[in-house]
């Protein structure tokens, strides 16, 4: 099982478990903030920090 599939389920559990305990618009707020934060930080980036981020990321993919 790949790293990236762990965090999915793992994520899934999380926001079941928050489902159960949290009201729902709680958990929507949640879940809004956990993805618009790094799109946010990301949009924020020159454009040469992120070709920069984007060479690092194809290296890894790579393995090297």
């Amino acid at each position: 099982m790949t790293p990236h599939m762990k965090f999915g389920i793992a994520g899934v559990v999380i926001g079941l478990i928050l489902l159960i305990v949290l009201p729902w618009w709680a958990v929507v707020i949640l879940v809004a903030l956990a993805i618009g934060i790094p799109v946010t930080a990301y949009a924020m980036l020159d454009p040469s920090q992120r070709r920069r981020l984007k060479e690092q990321r194809r290296r890894r993919q790579l393995g090297s």
